[in-house]
């Protein structure tokens, strides 16, 4: 823990320059009386650190002391303060590693690509998850990304869905995935590979150690899954006629590919200006309801079901609002 604070506090002063005792022990918290050993500590092994005393004193390098990080284009150096990783290296206990891995980046830049650097760090913040939904507890996610690492069974009970609600698996963690905002953890079972939501575990514990399939690709594997799910997810077809302002409507709200899907289906608009094309959709429940956002900017041609489920709906606000 020392060694590493006493990196830490190395590239500090190497990126930032000249900081007093009290900036560097709020930087590491620790104390003031912590930072004057360390100091000394550094001093002793050869390192060209210097203090000054009084207000405008402080700790500084030598000026030309740099330590040296090769291998990163500058490019790829700035594109590090964009990955948005500061939350989830929290989520899995990384914080304290990935805070000293971008220190180490801006202590490697030449001044002016550091300033560049901070200044993209300061103008853009990149926040994964959705709105309108909290933040999911995962207790375990820490102990299920150290198994996913160490390449340990994992033996949970996963609470699931469908029923029997709550059962008991055994599995080898392959790898952690972060989407919109939730952590999915991809495992072999012993029957298939599958994924698990993580804040779904509710109990588990560490077995044996596993050998990791050389050949599995965790990237290739989560493409193809989502693939799956949103054609498993959308089973069905409508077709609607979206006016002038549903258009916009629709293209501003409703998901990408249901958007493309529309835009590819439909033709020129008629004299009306209404528009026709077909959407893939998921039961006639949910389309009913995720359609009535539009309003009268839309018409339900087919399938009939769909029709009569909103024409329920419309009766039943009118009713409801007419008392």
């Amino acid at each position: 823990m020392r060694a590493s604070r006493l990196v830490s506090m190395l590239l500090l002063l190497q990126a930032r320059g000249r900081m007093t005792a009290r900036e560097l022990a709020a930087e590491l918290e620790v104390s003031v009386r912590t930072i004057y050993r360390d100091a000394e500590s550094l001093h002793a092994a050869g390192i060209p650190l210097y203090g000054d005393a009084g207000p405008a004193g402080g700790y500084q390098l030598l000026d030309g002391y740099r330590t040296r990080l090769t291998g990163l284009t500058a490019a790829e150096a700035e594109t590090l303060f964009l990955t948005g990783l500061p939350g989830p290296a929290a989520e899995l206990g990384l914080a304290q590693v990935a805070g000293t891995a971008q220190l180490k980046v801006l202590a490697a830049m030449p001044a002016e690509l550091r300033e560049r650097t901070e200044r993209i760090a300061s103008r853009f913040h990149l926040d994964a998850p959705g709105w309108y939904s909290d933040a999911e507890e995962t207790p375990h996610l820490a102990a299920v990304a150290d198994a996913v690492w160490t390449q340990r069974v994992l033996h949970v009970r996963y609470h699931r869905w469908r029923e029997p609600r709550d059962v008991e698996r055994t599995l080898e963690p392959y790898g952690l995935v972060l989407k919109a905002g939730r952590w999915y953890l991809v495992a072999n079972s012993g029957e298939r590979t599958a994924t698990y939501r993580v804040n779904q575990i509710l109990e588990l514990s560490e077995g044996e150690r596993f050998d990791r399939p050389p050949e599995f690709d965790l990237a290739a594997y989560w493409s193809a899954y989502r693939a799956d799910f949103l054609a498993r997810r959308r089973r069905g077809a409508a077709v609607i006629r979206l006016s002038p302002l549903g258009v916009e409507q629709f293209a501003d709200t409703y998901a990408a590919d249901v958007v493309k899907a529309f835009a590819e289906s439909s033709g020129e608009p008629g004299d009306d200006g209404w528009v026709t094309g077909a959407i893939p959709i998921e039961s006639i429940a949910y389309t009913a309801g995720d359609l009535l956002r539009l309003g009268p900017e839309v018409e339900v041609l087919d399938p009939p079901e769909l029709r009569d489920r909103i024409t329920e709906l419309v009766d039943g606000l009118s009713k409801l609002y007419d008392r």
